[in-house]
Order: structure tokens, then sequence, then C-alpha cells
């Protein structure tokens, strides 16, 4: 593995096929609802730099298929990168969820058998608060909108849970996604979703 100094920041949120809460959030031995697991995990890096190469205000969505149980592997995974980020910063990207470069992801992409061919698309990302939205046209597309707490002011929050991507708040959500793909290709309504803020560093 070539030794990188990188950083990451930004928003994280997801959605996925399985109803709240998916139990795969909690511990990948855990099984999840149906046959399958599928969905995404969907980035905004608000600031980030890889060695020179800044990677401020880049969006990367993960979409992936899952055994039930996601701890035995045999994951399908694919990133949509957007169009506008120069070839070192996709480079950077790719290698950073890749897990070639450490951090978060290396230990996730344990779980990958088949990584496909990423794919350079035009994306228009939101944040507008409660609500996160990502959409590819034609292609992908999600919205993942916060579940009001017991307080009816604030947001259902999950804390103190191990989890090697997320921030330590989860905010949960109700999600719907519609992916167009012949591999990957998926649909869901009000299923789990949440997100959170993370902050990932590898190296100085």
């Amino acid at each position: 593995m070539a030794s990188h100094h990188w950083k990451a920041n930004g928003l994280l949120f997801e959605n996925c096929s399985c109803q709240l809460l998916c139990p795969a959030h909690v511990s990948f031995k855990h099984t999840c609802d149906g046959d399958r697991c599928q969905g995404h995990w969907c980035f905004h890096i608000d600031y980030g730099q890889f060695d020179d190469v800044s990677l401020n205000n880049t969006n990367i969505a993960v979409i992936f298929d899952a055994p039930a149980t996601m701890y035995k592997g045999d994951w399908v995974q694919m990133f949509y990168i957007d169009e506008q980020t120069s070839p070192a910063q996709r480079l950077a990207l790719e290698s950073i969820f890749s897990g070639r470069t450490g951090g978060p992801w290396s230990v996730l992409n344990r779980f990958v058998s088949r990584q496909l061919e990423t794919r350079l698309v035009p994306m228009m990302f939101e944040d507008n608060g409660r609500q996160k939205t990502l959409n590819v046209p034609g292609i992908f597309e999600t919205t993942v909108k916060a579940i009001r707490g017991a307080d009816d002011d604030g947001d259902a929050i999950i804390s103190n849970l191990h989890n090697v991507i997320h921030g330590p708040v989860h905010t949960m959500a109700r999600g719907q996604s519609h992916h167009i793909d012949p591999t990957l290709g998926f649909a869901v309504k009000d299923t789990h979703a949440l997100y959170s803020y993370f902050s990932w560093h590898v190296g100085q």
C-alpha cells in the first residue's frame, strides 16, 4: 500500500432496502431484511486533502448489493464520481473509497468481491437541512428526510454506536431511492436511511 496523507470531512447519507433500522448498521453480523441488502452511501466532502490535491466540494456515491448477512462478504460495489472533478481528484477519491490508502474504507472493502467500473456523471447535490438529495439525471436519485424525535422538535438520533465510516451522531431518516442499472438496479421507498457528518484522516 502506497503511503499517502489525506483527510476528508463532510456529509454522509445512506438509504437501503431494509426497514427502519437496518440491522447491519448496528453490526454486519446481523441479518438484514429480505434476501439482499441493496442501497448506497452518498458523500459530499466539504473540505479534504489527498497529498497536495484538494478534495473540497467533491461528491461521490457508493452503490452496493450485499448478502442479507453482510459480514459474509461477496458485496458488489460501484462508484459514481461527479464529472466536475479533476483527474487528480478522481484518482484520489477512488484511492480512498477503494481502501487502497488506509482509513475506514480499508475495513469495508474487505467485504467487496466485485468492484464495477467507476462512472463519471453529472451530480446535483442538495443539503436542505433535514432533507438531503443527490441526483444523477436518468440514472440515480435519492432523498433522505430526518425523522422527528420524541420531543417533536429535534430529530431522532443514534449516538455512541461503533461505526467506522459515520460520524459520532447518526440522524435517523426515511429514504427513497431509484437506481437504473443491469447489475445494481434497485428501487426503495420509506426505508432505512440516516445521515451524519464524518471526519476521516490518515497520516499527518
